[in-house]
């Protein structure tokens, strides 16, 4: 299994900070495996992702296999 981690809006889109899905997942797997709506969210180009609190440069790059995290986190506000 593989841990998706949702921080900020993403994880109030989610209902939960995290979710467990079969692995292996690429990007489009991941995207497929969520609500439409949050796949929706997630493809954000500002949204980063990190496999294992590794950042990747490019989301299509995302490979991630059993036991491993993949963290979703879009961009930070505040003022």
């Amino acid at each position: 299994m593989i841990t998706v981690v949702f921080l900020g809006k993403l994880a109030d889109l989610a209902g939960a900070p995290t979710l467990r899905l079969s692995a292996p997942l690429d990007w489009a797997g991941l995207k497929a495996a969520l609500p439409e709506a949050l796949g929706e969210a997630v493809d954000d180009p500002r949204n980063r992702v990190a496999v294992n609190g590794a950042l990747l440069a490019d989301k299509a790059a995302l490979q991630a296999g059993a036991g491993d995290e993949i963290a979703l986190l879009p961009p930070v506000s505040g003022g």
